[in-house]
Formats: structure tokens, C-alpha cells, sequence
């Protein structure tokens, strides 16, 4: 076996077996879209028109929902075997485009902070990262229409696939590799449709309904309406250490001038500028969150691999002690990313309140959760959880839940998603059960607070039983 590829191999296996680790370390998400993705997975048998839905993403509920049937663990195990098949398609796409050390592209893939947040969580960006570079190396070798239709379902995963097929488009037109004339290059780009037809096919099988996509298109996506806040134009400049890594920022911004790798700076730079745009308008649903970036995760490992090797031709003899520095560096901060999410620590509290209960149960109609992992934990169809709305709507649901109610409530995320307290429940009647208060810190490390996401995180579990 070629030596370069036996190194590739072994940091890949390594990487699987880390993000792995990191399921079992953390075992909910750093955000609700974790584990509602995978209710969305785990109930789509239950409900199929959650296999054509906008918000569940027909791609990714149809890929997970064989592994979500074994349970929240399996899924996101699941996602670290995405995130490393993720890494070996890189690392052939280095190959493909004739770039030296192409082994490299593996950790500067998963030392992407935000990659390595992911990589063990079920969020929909590293399964759209893994199509994205498949349909490159398609497009690379020849097989331009088989990349597209790779291309084409970049949009059953995430919106970015509108954008992206598009830029696409775009390769198929102008690429001076293709030897067909014009007029069937502009033809052929029918096929970049072939995920949205597949999908109103679909949701016409499923549903009956011609227009369900368009009835169910989330309302925020489509407006200039403010959901999640705005930032600054270049919020995300800012915040890039946390997508590529505060050291490989350099060979980053070098591997965009390589002329080799220009249509991985394309699809980066796409989707940077476009998200920022969208954070600092407010518009379409955009939160500003930096793992959306991890769309183009591969992309951005190509340029800084290119920028990485310009660097390492000029250092010679001290190339190695140099790069294997900010290759441990990177590391260290990547793990101290992931730990950093303070969201990610409430799943012990979660799983002692519910342990609390079973302890002394009681008969149980319904659930009403504020957290997705509570759900999880409880095996709760998603589809039972109240039409929230607004404060004064929310007050009236509450008021009406029937006998044998259970609320399992937090201190954090459900006084912010639905303007309810515990206390709200309690004067609607309701019986507190349990209540623990908890301050919440890093499972490495003592510091808390240097990168701007972390904690201590003081956080309460409760549970209110309606007799």
C-alpha cells in the first residue's frame, strides 16, 4: 500500500473514532435542531410526510431514519462515519486536483472547529459537506452529468443547494475541460432538477397534494422578515477561526489565489458571502451561525491545504516541526471548541430529572417538553407537542392540557423558544415534582469564557405532573 495513502487511512480511522468518543461524551446536541432532526428521522415512519418536508429535509430524514430507529446514539454514530467518508472523498478530491501532501486534507478538515462540532451531532451540514465534494469529484473526473445530479440533491439537505446548483451551472458552462459544444451544455443542466423533482414526486406519492412544498415552505424563508436578529456584514470575518481554525486562517487566504483549486474558493466564498449578506439583512430564517460554513467544509480544506503546501515549500527543514505545531495547536482548539458549547452540558441534568421520575412515576398521557433530548429520552412522538405561539397562546395551551399531564420544563430553553416559565405551569394548576438547580462547566479545562461561547452554565430541571 502506498505509504500517503496508509497515513490517510489511519488519520481517517482515527478521526471516525474520535468523533465517536465525542457521542458518548456529549450526548445530546449543541443545539435544539440536533435532536429535533432526529425526531423528524426517528418519526418519519410514523408520519411520512416528514420524509418530504421543508424544515425535516428530505435527504437527510430518509438516510437517518434507518440508523434513528436504533436509538440517538446510533444516529449520531452515524454522523461520524458521514463526517469520515466526508474526509476520504477530500482527501481523493487533493488527488484529483493534483495538490502535494493531499493527506493533509483529512485533519485540516476535521480541525475545522465547527467540522469537529458536527461531526458527531445530528445536524444536516455533514451529509450536505459529503455530497457537495462526491459531486466535485464526479464533476472532476468527467462525469459531469452524474455531478450534477449529485448537485441536485444538495437541495434536499439544506437551502444552500439552490444557491450551490446554480454556481454549478455555472462550472458546466464556462469548465474548458468539457469538450461538448454549448448548446448541449446548456441543455444537460436540466438534470441539476433532478432533486426537486424527485421531491415533489415524493410529496405528491405521500401526501396527495401538488402544492404541499409550497404550503408548508417555512414562512421566514421567504421574507425579509427579522426571526433571529442581524449582525454586521462581516460578522462572519470574524468569527472564521471558529470555521477554519485560528492558525490555518494563513495557508486559508493563500489557497484562494491557487488556480488550481478555484472552484473549491467559489462554492467557500459563495456561501460565506451569501450568508454573510443574509445575517446582516435578517432575511430568509438566517440565524448568523457559524456552522453553516460546514456546508463547505471540504472546500475549505482543499484551500488550505494549496495555501499549506505554498507555505511548507518555503520553510524546508523546519517545515516539519513548524506544521506538526499548528497541526497540535488546531487540535487542542477544537476539542476546547466543542467543549465550549454550554447547550451540549444540559444532557446529564436532563437524564438525572428523568431518572427522578421513574424513581416514583406516574401515569403519563401526554409529555410536554422544552428541550428536544427530553423528548428523546421519553420516546415521545414530536407530533404531540402543543401548536405553540406566542406568550398569551401558549398561557391558553397550557391552561388546557388534560389529566396526567407531564411537563419536563428547563430554566433556559423553554422561557426562551416559548415564553414559559416553570412557575407559568404551576399556576395553571400543575403539581411540582422534582426541581434541581445546576451549575454546568467544562468537562476539560478550567478556564471558562476565553472564546466567547462558554459558561459556567447555571441551568434548572423540572418536572410539573398535572393529576
Amino acid at each position: 500500500m502506498d505509504p500517503s495513502a496508509r497515513l490517510a487511512k489511519i488519520w481517517i480511522g482515527g478521526f471516525v473514532a474520535l468523533a465517536g468518543a465525542l457521542v458518548f461524551l456529549y450526548p445530546d446536541s449543541h443545539q435544539q435542531d440536533g435532536g429535533n432532526h432526529f425526531l423528524f428521522a426517528r418519526w418519519a415512519w410514523v408520519h411520512p410526510e416528514l420524509f418530504v418536508g421543508v424544515w425535516s429535509r428530505p435527504g437527510f430524514t430518509f438516510l437517518y431514519s434507518f440508523p434513528a430507529l436504533l436509538g440517538y446514539p446510533a444516529a449520531k454514530l452515524f454522523t461520524a462515519l458521514v463526517a469520515g467518508a466526508c474526509a476520504w472523498h477530500t482527501w481523493k478530491a487533493a488527488i484529483d486536483l493534483g495538490l502535494a501532501r493531499p493527506w493533509l486534507s483529512i485533519p485540516l478538515l476535521f480541525f475545522q472547529p465547527v467540522f469537529l462540532l458536527l461531526s458527531s451531532e445530528t445536524m444536516t451540514e455533514p451529509l450536505f459537506a459529503l455530497i457537495l465534494v462526491v459531486g466535485i469529484r464526479l464533476h472532476l473526473a468527467g462525469r459531469v452529468k452524474a455531478g450534477m445530479i449529485a448537485a441536485s440533491a444538495l437541495i434536499l439537505t439544506r437551502p444552500e443547494g439552490f444557491v450551490l446548483a446554480a454556481v454549478w451551472a455555472g462550472w458546466v458552462l464556462i469548465d474548458p475541460r468539457d469538450p461538448r459544444p454549448r448548446r448541449r451544455r446548456v441543455l444537460s443542466l436540466s438534470w441539476l432538477g433532478t432533486g426537486a423533482a424527485a421531491w415533489w414526486l415524493s410529496a405528491l406519492a405521500i401526501t396527495g397534494e401538488p402544492l404541499f412544498i409550497l404550503r408548508t415552505w417555512p414562512h421566514g424563508w421567504s421574507t425579509l422578515t427579522v426571526i433571529y436578529g442581524t449582525g454586521p456584514l462581516w460578522d462572519y470575518a470574524l468569527r472564521l477561526p471558529e470555521v477554519i481554525g485560528p492558525l490555518l486562517l494563513i495557508p486559508f487566504i493563500l489557497g484562494v489565489a491557487d488556480s488550481r483549486v478555484r472552484i473549491a474558493a467559489v462554492m467557500a466564498l459563495t456561501v460565506f458571502v451569501m450568508h454573510s449578506v443574509l445575517w446582516w439583512m435578517g432575511a430568509f430564517g438566517t440565524a448568523g451561525l457559524p456552522r453553516y460554513m460546514v456546508t463547505v467544509s471540504p472546500a475549505i480544506a482543499i484551500l488550505s491545504l494549496a495555501g499549506w503546501n505554498a507555505i511548507a515549500d518555503r520553510l524546508a527543514h523546519r517545515r516539519l516541526l513548524s506544521g506538526t505545531a499548528v497541526l497540535v495547536v488546531s487540535a487542542v482548539f477544537s476539542l476546547l471548541y466543542v467543549d465550549g458549547w454550554t447547550a451540549s452540558r444540559d444532557a446529564p441534568a436532563v437524564e438525572e430529572a428523568r431518572l427522578e421520575f421513574l424513581k416514583n412515576p406516574r401515569p403519563v398521557r401526554r409529555l410536554v417538553w422544552s428541550q428536544a433530548y427530553m423528548a428523546i429520552l421519553f420516546e415521545v412522538d414530536p407530533w404531540s407537542s402543543p401548536a405553540w405561539g406566542d406568550r398569551a397562546r401558549n398561557l391558553e395551551i397550557i391552561a388546557g392540557l388534560p389529566p396526567q399531564t407531564l411537563v419536563f420544563w428547563d430554566d433556559l430553553i423553554g422561557p426562551a423558544h416559548f415564553q414559559l416559565t416553570d412557575a407559568d405551569f404551576e399556576r395553571a394548576g400543575f403539581v411540582r415534582l422534582h426541581s434541581k438547580a445546576f451549575v454546568l462547566t467544562r468537562r476539560f479545562g478550567k478556564k471558562e469564557g476565553w472564546i466567547g461561547i462558554d459558561g459556567p452554565r447555571r441551568q434548572a430541571m423540572h418536572l410539573l405532573y398535572r393529576p
